[in-house]
């Protein structure tokens, strides 16, 4: 082992969950641990709510004996009223329906919902719902987009389609070249980008992205389930190498004009947070440069494309990352919010549509999560936000003028579903102890009513102690763990263990929430008689700059000092067996595990490594470059962190698993580490899941957590 000095202070070793009368208690089985809390021991919760547009009324579906019912509750009387039943609906078009479908509202009077590619539309009356077919989509439809002004827009292929007014499919773009897209997600859904098509607010015109990838290479992806198998050509571009080009264009479909912003070059900029003015009149760009570095917020006329004004920037010496559009806050149509992180955390800044800002909404060491809301009575936005812990997500109101109030109780995860008033607020949460709790709460303080306390469902199995842990890496930044022990435990033995670990940008492991483990596979693990241990270090996510930056331009540096802070904690613990220790992750997670097991060899004896980047090289252009600048600019950071150069330092067991058809982290990562390894006369395992992409999900990810298990079981039990 490597010697690296940390400083390790277990702050908080609090005991959440005990069993008892063991010999009692089920065993879950690998099932159950894989998909079992979002199946069948998910906690119970209400069923497909949503807010009826103006109206205080929240829907869901509910069961009567065999039979789905949606109903509506009315607020503050509570008064419960059915809607629509599954018959009824069958009944009224004709047509058989085994369960309620999923109905969503596009205002007040009309809702929708879709059977296959046909759409059916509802206009809500004293006495129900006449049903109507509204649009038959082609079979190859993709992108389905709707407005509330009873308008669709999709794609097919390469182009752009809509369903207009007269419930006419219109061809908005008739582009032959099937490597310029249009209407679909840009930059590999980099900077929270979800979709390619923007209505504008009244319905008038439609805005959409066109990606031009002609001069990004070819990859291809193998396909494995005909004979002979065949290659899916996609467009990568990886770090260092030719991006795409994106243009915003704006289609009308009175005049069937379409014009394209004039967002100027470089050509392989970022378009990001694209946004309309509520008057229609305008659209508003971020333009993020190719370095990330640099953002300038621009307005663009509708009807000419033209550049009216920048309306500020943002730089950054590492990075800027812009992944929200502009909030325009309701009847105050010359104001909106704007997400940033200059002050270190992710904060609401209050601007003009001339770009003054008028107020700085949030402040302090901690970060805003969402924008739920808004309450037109109190001019008070809806958000979620960390305020109380980085490890808690709890539900306030803020005024224009920066006034922060929290609304909900309960420790924990809160989730918010808002009227479209802003009055009242449907809160689920879960925490430690809660498995779910579901309640409506007006958000000036006045009314809750608790609609569900779900029962626990893990209540009848042998659940192990989980303690929540506090360690601190070299610079003093507090690190949150979980230590997860075997169940029936005995101090005065020595256990094997199993870390399990991300550390990646963007994402979180450790929360207060139920299960308190965070994952049923851990409990399974520790029934197995395993510890299991996980812990967010720097560079993850919800904690800032300062900790999400700590890795910029060196990843698997700083995050390896992090873990083994947590390394150094496990081995001061006299139960800790040290010879049979076991490592896994997936992803970043699996970058992490195999720089760990070249880089500091000998700590684990075996490991799991899924889906990993081998070399940054080879990733996106988009995540890449933001993290590790450029290969040409930052050779030594890439150097550093190729694994393929490393081979040789393995000692212990490890196994690498790769999708077939992983289009994110591409199969030729672990290829060519399968390469290297018998270039060097390394013996590694492997195995892969033909046809997954980068996750293995499904029925199949049983059969993945059963080969993970096996294998620890194999190499870490005595």
């Amino acid at each position: 082992m490597v010697a690296i000095k940390h400083i390790l202070i277990p702050v908080c070793a609090l005991f959440i969950v005990t069993t008892s009368a063991h010999a009692q208690k089920k065993q879950f089985t690998i099932t159950e641990a894989t998909n079992g809390i979002s199946t069948t021991l998910a906690p119970q919760s209400i069923k497909q709510p949503t807010w009826q547009p103006v109206k205080d009324k929240l829907y869901q579906v509910e069961k009567n004996g065999d039979e789905d019912m949606w109903t509506a509750i009315t607020f503050p009387s509570g008064k419960k009223d059915t809607v629509i039943t599954q018959n009824s609906l069958s009944s009224a078009l004709s047509e058989t329906y085994k369960s309620m479908p999923v109905i969503k509202w596009l205002d007040e009077d009309y809702a929708y919902f879709t059977k296959g590619r046909n759409v059916t539309l509802g206009l809500q009356h004293a006495g129900g719902f006449n049903w109507i077919p509204w649009a038959s989509l082609p079979a190859d439809a993709d992108n389905m987009t709707y407005d509330k002004h009873r308008l669709i827009a999709y794609t097919v292929d390469n182009n752009l389609w809509m369903v207009n007014r007269d419930k006419k499919n219109i061809q908005v773009t008739n582009e032959p070249n099937k490597n310029i897209l249009n209407g679909q997600a840009v930059h590999r859904n980099e900077f929270g980008i979800e979709t390619g098509i923007f209505f504008s607010p009244m319905g008038n015109y439609l805005a959409y992205y066109r990606m031009d990838q002609t001069m990004v290479n070819d990859y291809p992806i193998i396909k494995w389930d005909t004979v002979p198998a065949h290659a899916d050509i996609i467009k990568y571009p990886m770090a260092g190498g030719t991006s795409h080009q994106v243009t915003l264009c704006v289609y009308n479909p009175a005049t069937g004009n379409t014009v394209t912003m004039k967002t100027g070059t470089p050509k392989d900029q970022y378009l990001t947070a694209v946004t309309w003015s509520p008057d229609e009149k305008y659209i508003y760009i971020a333009l993020l440069n190719r370095d990330q570095n640099h953002l300038r917020l621009n307005k663009y006329s509708a009807e000419t494309g033209s550049l009216v004004q920048t309306l500020f920037d943002e730089s950054s010496t590492k990075y800027v990352h812009p992944t929200h559009p502009l909030y325009f806050v309701p009847e105050h149509n010359d104001e909106f919010v704007w997400w940033s992180e200059r002050d270190g955390y992710e904060h609401l800044y209050l601007y003009n549509t001339n770009g003054k800002l008028q107020h700085k909404l949030t402040t302090g060491n901690w970060v805003v999560n969402e924008i739920t809301g808004y309450n037109k009575n109190n001019d008070q936005l809806i958000i979620t936000a960390s305020k109380e812990s980085p490890l808690e997500k709890d539900i306030y109101t803020v005024s224009l003028k920066g006034k922060l109030e929290r609304i909900d109780k309960g420790t924990g995860m809160h989730t918010a579903l808002c009227s479209s008033d802003g009055r009242y607020v449907l809160d689920v949460y879960n925490g430690a102890g809660i498995p779910r709790k579901t309640v409506v709460r007006s958000t000036d303080g006045s009314f809750n009513k608790t609609l569900l306390t779900s029962k626990d469902p893990l209540a009848d199995y042998d659940r192990p102690t989980i303690k929540n842990i506090t360690l601190k890496a070299d610079d003093g930044t507090s690190l949150y763990g979980k230590l997860i022990l075997p169940t029936h435990f005995d101090a005065s033995r020595k256990y094997p263990v199993i870390v399990y670990l991300y550390n990646g940008p963007n994402v979180q492991l450790i929360h207060n929430s139920f299960p308190e483990s965070g994952n049923l596979w851990y409990e399974y693990m520790a029934q197995r008689g395993y510890i299991v241990f996980t812990m967010d270090g720097r560079g993850s996510w919800n904690r800032g700059l300062k900790f999400e930056q700590a890795t910029y331009k060196h990843l698997g540096d700083v995050e390896i000092k992090d873990q083994l802070v947590g390394v150094d904690y496990l081995m001061s613990l006299p139960y800790v067996d040290q010879e049979r220790m076991g490592l896994h992750g997936w992803s970043f997670g699996g970058f992490m595990t195999t720089s760990i097991m070249l880089k500091h060899p000998g700590i684990f004896k075996a490991a799991v490594a899924g889906g990993p980047v081998i070399d940054w090289k080879m990733y996106e252009v988009m995540y890449t470059e933001r993290y590790m600048s450029t290969p040409q600019k930052n050779p030594e950071g890439y150097e550093n962190a190729n694994l393929l150069t490393k081979v040789k330092n393995l000692k212990g067991k490890l196994l690498l698993i790769h999708g077939t058809a992983d289009n994110t982290v591409v199969w030729q990562n672990s290829i060519d580490f399968i390469k290297k390894s018998v270039d060097e006369g390394v013996q590694v395992d492997y195995f892969v899941y033909p046809g997954h992409e980068h996750n293995v999900r499904g029925k199949d990810r049983v059969h993945l957590m059963q080969k993970v298990t096996d294998y620890f079981d194999l190499y870490l039990k005595p």
